[in-house]
């Protein structure tokens, strides 16, 4: 599994002996948030999301990635450069369900006006209640003994309160110029910053 060698000694389902249970992990991906972090602590790094998803699980056997984005917002009509946009991130939800293992749930991205400057006002709708009901209802199942959550919004914090309850380990996954909010940050059992070493382990050119 590509990627593993650089994560941490404590990663969810470190190392252990053939044959022992290393337990079950759902990960839980904000896309925007994971853009961001992209974005803004890589240089706009492009992975290969399958590889990403196992170097974060470690040994552990991944339930299912859960990957939660908005397709691009469309004026209507689109212009030619919104609905090549749109297209291209269609493309890319195409690609990412048909990894094993992976769901990916669209919400909608809503136009709340234009700021002071000028540049348009986005907000993503039905993500955060999406990624807590499938977070909840899989601890609450005891289906998973581990919750891997890369992103950073406290409205997440309902759902991990409840994982905590029914016995899940949760494992934050964050960026370091797009921190997340403290209140999670405080909540989750274990807290790692996405490293280069793990994402230059994942690039697409590798």
């Amino acid at each position: 599994m590509s990627g593993v060698y650089f994560l941490p000694a404590t990663c969810p389902g470190g190392w252990s002996s053939k044959g022992v249970d290393v337990g079950r992990v759902a990960i839980f991906i904000d896309g925007a948030y994971l853009d961001y972090t992209l974005r803004d602590d890589f240089g706009s790094a492009g992975i290969d999301y399958g590889k990403f998803s196992q170097a974060l699980a470690g040994e552990k056997e991944i339930l299912r990635t859960y990957y939660y984005h908005c397709l691009p917002y469309q004026s209507n009509p689109p212009t030619v450069e919104e609905s090549e946009r749109f297209g291209r991130r269609q493309a890319f939800f195409t690609a990412l369900r048909r990894l094993p293992r992976y769901e990916v749930r669209e919400g909608r991205l809503e136009f709340r006006g234009k700021r002071d400057d000028g540049t348009f006002i986005f907000q993503q709708k039905r993500v955060d209640i999406m990624l807590g009901v499938d977070l909840t209802l899989l601890s609450a199942t005891r289906q998973i003994t581990d919750v891997i959550l890369v992103a950073g919004d406290s409205d997440f914090i309902p759902a991990v309160v409840v994982a905590k309850n029914e016995g899940a380990v949760v494992w934050l996954y964050h960026g370091t110029k797009n921190p997340p909010h403290r209140d999670l940050w405080d909540l989750v059992d274990e807290r790692v910053a996405l490293s280069q070493q793990l994402i230059d382990s994942v690039r697409l050119d590798r």
